[in-house]
């Protein structure tokens, strides 16, 4: 099986995907990262896939990438007396820390830590931002907040505080309880919920230790406040858009969702695009103009991936989901205007020897029209360097290590194969190079490719 795109698919999986079948055709439609939501299922379904996952992989003889998305801090508020009330602009409801049903003037929240972060004209959010609120009075264990736009609100919604740094760690004792789930099942990489400071990631970290990479979910306004630092300590990020939208003004969404674009490629980490990409396709077995547009619109940027949400995970049509958004990417990858500006990534904090190579090979594949650049690497950091130049053809990584095969499927036009025991003398990477492109389809005899050997920090042009 091969891919015709750069642009990696991310799909989360849930009760419309998760059986065996449902799964192979997901992957067979263009699936390269496979999404665990652990806000939902238990160990026992998430091991299920997995497994089927890998056995699917093992079938088509393919390396799928699995992802592990932490749920993080859920901040919400308490029940009320009648199960919800009806708040008018001007009224104020009191925050407290008394557990008993709450009222049109009250309702508990089970966060002092919210209390104590608050100050007066701060604005708090609830239910997905469709309430607003601004802190008139506040103490160690109670807040009052002033209704600016108001609403039904009713038991345990979820509460928000956009220009807050809230003193909450990204991992719960949930969390850390799924860490450890996932890091022994073997997942590659764990999105990381709440991030918020460099700290958050390196505590992550300092528990994952490199058996898997960590994706930061940027998803709160002091982490774009944060932006360069958390980027360079992550191993990838996803643009959260759904979080961001309830917490800073939606008009803002587009040039943030650029801006960090843009960041990730100049400091060579992978980045998905996330949330609402094909939101309508939840119940429509085709999307909206302007949905098709917002993945197009990622692929001009060249992020490394789109990522389906409940699309695929309870939507009625996940196949048609996938094989859409795989359409969207490979029209637009092949609009001759889509031509990528060297000059925003070229400029990069820690320009090595490797960076040199990967640069010259992307030029002179380019110059050579060569079908494919082969990489042999020994680190995943090469390969990302690789991938951030974004090359026009596919770059191949040839590879010994399931491990590294399986978490470079979320950087761009990066495909893994396996080769047991690489020789790595020039003929012996050539031969190797030319029966996987062969065999996949990759290129014909007499075709050019580039052979980048990063181990030996060797680069040169063959036919196949």
């Amino acid at each position: 099986m091969v891919r015709c795109r750069n642009g990696k698919i991310v799909a989360t999986i849930g009760p419309s995907s998760h059986d065996f079948e449902k799964l192979e055709q997901l992957h067979l439609a263009g699936v390269d990262v496979f999404r665990l939501n652990f806000s939902h299922s238990s160990y026992e379904e998430h091991t299920k896939v997995y497994n089927a996952i890998r056995a699917i992989g093992r079938k088509h003889h393919t390396f799928s990438t699995i992802l592990a998305d932490l749920q993080g801090p859920k901040l919400r508020i308490g029940a009320f007396t009648d199960g919800k009330v009806f708040l008018e602009v001007g009224d104020v409801l009191r925050l407290d820390l008394n557990s008993t049903p709450g009222d049109k003037q009250r309702v508990y929240i089970p966060h002092p830590e919210i209390l104590s972060a608050l100050y007066p004209g701060a604005v708090v959010l609830m239910d997905d931002g469709k309430l607003k609120f601004e802190v008139t009075s506040c103490s160690e264990d109670h807040a009052n907040l002033k209704v600016l736009v108001g609403g039904t609100l009713s038991d345990r919604k979820g509460v928000s505080v956009p220009d807050v740094k809230l003193p909450i760690p990204a991992l719960t004792e949930k969390d850390l309880k799924d860490l450890d789930f996932v890091l022994k099942l073997g997942v590659d990489w764990i999105a990381l919920s709440f991030v918020q400071i460099v700290e958050d990631i390196e505590e992550a970290k300092n528990i994952i230790k490199g058996r898997a990479g960590v994706v930061s979910k940027l998803e709160k306004p002091v982490a774009i406040k944060n932006l360069e630092p958390i980027v360079a300590a992550s191993d990838a990020i996803m643009v959260a858009r759904g979080d961001l939208g309830v917490e800073m003004d939606q008009e803002e969404l587009p040039s943030i969702q650029r801006n960090i674009v843009k960041t990730c490629r100049r400091l060579g980490k992978p980045v998905i695009v996330a949330t609402q990409m094909l939101e309508s396709m939840i119940t429509s077995p085709i999307p909206t103009r302007a949905e098709v547009s917002d993945i197009a619109n990622a692929s001009y940027q060249y992020a490394d991936a789109t990522m389906l949400s409940a699309e695929t995970a309870a939507g009625k049509y996940p196949l048609e989901a996938v094989t859409i958004m795989d359409k969207i990417i490979k029209k637009t990858e092949q609009d001759p205007s889509r031509i990528i500006s060297l000059e925003d990534i070229n400029i990069s904090p820690h320009v090595s020897d490797i960076d040199s190579l990967c640069a010259a090979a992307k030029i002179m594949a380019e110059y050579s029209s060569a079908k494919a650049i082969i990489l042999f690497a020994g680190v995943f950091e090469t390969i990302v360097r690789c991938s951030r130049f974004r090359p026009h053809c596919p770059i191949i990584f040839i590879t010994d290590s399931t491990e590294l095969a399986c978490k470079s499927g979320l950087c761009n036009g990066v495909y893994a194969f396996f080769a047991e025991g690489i020789a790595l003398t020039d003929e012996a990477t050539f031969s190797i190079a030319r029966a996987t492109c062969l065999e996949r389809k990759f290129a014909d005899i007499g075709d050019k490719v580039i052979i980048l050997n990063s181990i030996k920090e060797t680069i040169a042009i063959r036919n196949i």
